[in-house]
């Protein structure tokens, strides 16, 4: 909840000031609960939260999958997420038999369970500071950065080439053996 609770608000500010024509969103799963060299303790109801709130805004999406160090949690993540983007997060908690079953030991469920150990050290009011920062800093953009529009000039043309187009029309294209033509 403390991730969503910055996640949100900025890409809400992000896509109102960049207004993307599209998203690369790139899941790594290395931020879930159990990850080897991760330090968050995300649940994959809230990776997927964020892959949702992304959905929403209804502008084009390229998901890519990505790190993650725990390879059965990589491939929870990522088929939950993918669930999750053709709506369909109603999908079953039990891990269907397959050949890698016994990967998914002991507890042979989709979802995780965040690690009861695991202290969140991030206080609510560094969290909010944060917040504030980030969405002042985006504030202070001018407006959606983007190429300058400007007029294209016409194609460069020699005054050779005008001429050889004027007497072109007196000449015949030349024929290959392999093409066929309309008779004119």
């Amino acid at each position: 909840e403390d991730f969503l609770g910055l996640f949100k608000p900025v890409m809400n500010k992000i896509m109102e000031v960049f207004q993307p024509g599209a998203v690369v969103l790139q899941c790594g799963a290395d931020s879930l609960t159990g990850d080897r060299l991760g330090c968050f303790n995300l649940t994959l109801k809230g990776h997927a939260a964020c892959v949702k709130h992304v959905k929403s805004f209804g502008v084009p999406t390229l998901v890519l999958g990505g790190g993650g160090y725990t390879i059965r949690n990589v491939a929870r993540c990522w088929a939950f997420e993918t669930a999750v983007l053709l709506d369909r997060d109603d999908v079953s908690n039990e891990i269907p038999y397959n050949d890698y079953y016994e990967y998914y030991a002991p507890e042979y469920q989709l979802h995780l369970t965040p690690e009861p150990t695991m202290e969140n050290i991030n206080r609510k009011d560094v969290l909010e500071g944060v917040r504030i920062e980030l969405l002042q800093q985006l504030q202070d953009l001018q407006g959606a950065p983007s190429v300058a529009m400007q007029q294209i000039p016409p194609p460069f043309k020699r005054e050779e080439e005008d001429e050889d187009a004027k007497e072109g029309d007196n000449k015949t294209r030349k024929t290959h053996p392999a093409e066929l033509y309309d008779k004119v």
